[in-house]
């Protein structure tokens, strides 16, 4: 995988690769969302995949993806999400050393979860300069290979097995959509969808308050993106230099949505499916209410990204 182009040959070969250790995931349907919405929805549901994440894909393929001799010195990330805790379970599958770089201010929740799957956590300041300047002086100290959360081909392949999945498991689909944050999830379903159906469309929410992936495509060149702000904590980062040219060549549309809607499609969620998810991975179905009629009568296929959050700190809560 030295080439900076990957496609479908890849994403296949990344499914054999995990599909010892991941689980294949339910797709769900709900009858009165799709009266709500117009369209025939169909909800590839990655809360329910190990560490409650698609993140656990894209990690596990790249660390099954190492030599030996690279394992032998371990992996490192910087990552106070549901990266981390997906790494961390990939390493311990393999039996390898796993450091994980996150802020001092990472709440409490996720810094026990990371450490709960193995990891030696190493805190930094909370910016992105000492964020990076602690993750290479551990890089350097220990040898360890780097796993980018999502700027990274290996971890790209791995992510682009949920969609790969999912259309094995419902057939003519006429649109995929998927969250999008630093565009691991969205060039890897881009690739998979695109590779198995030119005509598929590939559509991605994202948070308006956070919409640099949509400006960059507006633009032509990665926006960075500058004090989001969105409930959708898992969709903060901006795309990076691998995602960037496949988002653009591969995705059809990015659709910004506003937190009431977020809010909202999270919660038809919860109360109609029955199911957990997070805020990021209720920006999908927000996107959907959001496209109204254009999605009408199609065949739509929403992964649901996670089921990571703290229940203490619900958004409909008082």
């Amino acid at each position: 995988m030295e080439s900076p182009v990957i496609g479908l040959k890849e994403i296949k070969e990344a499914a054999e690769r995990i599909e010892p250790h991941a689980h294949i995931t339910p797709v769900l349907t709900c009858s009165t969302l799709d009266g709500m919405t117009g369209a025939e929805l169909f909800f590839k549901c990655e809360n329910f995949q190990k560490v409650g994440a698609f993140k656990f894909r894209g990690a596990l393929n790249a660390v099954l993806f190492l030599s030996d001799e690279e394992a032998a010195k371990g992996v490192v990330t910087a990552s106070s999400g549901n990266h981390a805790a997906a790494l961390a379970l990939a390493a311990g599958i393999r039996d390898i050393p796993v450091t994980v770089v996150m802020p001092e201010n990472a709440p409490d929740i996720k810094k026990a979860a990371v450490a709960g799957y193995g990891a030696e956590i190493v805190f930094c300041d909370p910016d992105p300069e000492a964020r990076v300047a602690k993750l290479e002086e551990v890089a350097a100290e220990t040898g360890a290979v780097l796993i980018h959360a999502y700027n990274d081909l290996r971890v790209i392949a791995g992510q682009g097995t949920a969609c790969l999945e999912l259309m094995d498991q419902v057939r003519d689909l006429d649109v995929v959509i998927t969250p999008v944050g630093g565009g691991g999830l969205l060039s890897g379903t881009a690739l998979a969808a695109k590779g198995l159906n030119l005509d598929i469309k590939v559509l991605a929410g994202e948070p308006a308050g956070a919409d640099d992936a949509f400006r960059s495509l507006q633009e032509h060149r990665i926006v960075p993106s500058i004090n989001p702000r969105t409930i959708a904590d898992g969709l903060l980062t901006s795309l990076g230099d691998l995602t960037f040219p496949i988002i653009r060549e591969k995705v059809d549309r990015i659709v910004p949505v506003g937190e009431d809607r977020i809010v909202a499609a999270m919660r038809l969620i919860w109360e109609r499916m029955k199911i957990i998810v997070e805020p990021s991975a209720a920006v999908g179905l927000a996107a959907v209410f959001k496209a109204g009629g254009e999605l009408a009568g199609k065949r739509v296929g929403i992964i649901l990204s996670g089921g990571n959050l703290d229940l203490e700190s619900l958004p409909w809560s008082a």
